[in-house]
């Protein structure tokens, strides 16, 4: 059978016509993830994550979230429906990231959003430069409010916790004066007696043993008991030592 030069010349036009169809449909399906968070679907992530961190920390003065952007790199299908939610064991505080998943769309499609949560409360800053080894004294900090997120060392919010303390580092003038800042405490030496409390989920207990090393504040120490079973726990004040049990 002879096709004519007319027929032909049809046939590549309804081609070509096709695959640009099909070509545009798939850049659709493919779009870049700018148009994904719209302003409303920021203010949903703002909202939720406020929530969440008021719940988490409900002693503090003020929260506030600011909302990153996808990675540019990804193409995601359109969506009807873009919905936001807590990713299991996500932390409220600092660096973080919301989940967003598609509900309503040709693809169901799942993300993680950056998110920086500042969580704003009371706590003691310094009044002027101190250097490694300076020890604090009553006029060196001042209680302020700081962004107690934006340090992974948690925020001293206590004078008596700060004064007659040795530093570790140089803390700036103005700044927010963090547990890494201190020199640790020692709380018990080697072979002294030590008061263990033994918590539990419904129990707690105590009991007396001896340090088999140094006891320092927040660090790890072993304790051996009259029985002769070896504890393990965070030593918390002058010859005491809290055990999880």
């Amino acid at each position: 059978m002879e096709i004519s030069g007319t027929l032909l010349l049809s046939l590549a036009r309804v081609l070509a016509v096709g695959l640009y169809a099909a070509l545009a449909a798939s850049a659709a399906l493919a779009s870049d993830s700018s148009g994904v968070i719209d302003a409303a679907v920021q203010q949903q992530v703002r909202q939720l994550t406020l929530d969440a961190t008021r719940v988490a920390a409900p002693g503090v003065t003020r929260v506030d979230v600011q909302v990153g952007e996808l990675d540019a790199r990804l193409r995601l299908a359109p969506c009807r429906r873009v919905q936001p939610y807590l990713p299991a064991g996500a932390r409220l505080w600092g660096a973080s990231r919301i989940g967003l998943r598609c509900t309503q769309g040709p693809v169901a499609w799942n993300v993680f959003l950056p998110v920086t949560i500042k969580v704003y409360g009371t706590a003691l800053v310094t009044t002027a430069p101190l250097r490694p080894g300076a020890v604090i004294a009553p006029g060196d900090v001042i209680q302020a409010e700081v962004d107690l997120a934006e340090n992974p060392s948690a925020a001293v919010t206590d004078t008596d916790v700060a004064i007659g303390r040795t530093l570790a580092r140089r803390v700036d003038a103005g700044q927010s004066l963090r547990a890494a800042h201190l020199t640790p405490r020692q709380w018990f030496s080697i072979g002294e007696t030590v008061r263990v409390l033994a918590r539990g989920k419904g129990f707690s207990a105590t009991g007396v043993g001896q340090a088999m090393g140094p006891g320092f504040e927040g660090r790890p120490a072993r304790v051996r008991t009259e029985s002769g079973r070896v504890l393990t726990g965070i030593p918390v004040a002058q010859g005491r030592m809290e055990v999880a049990l």
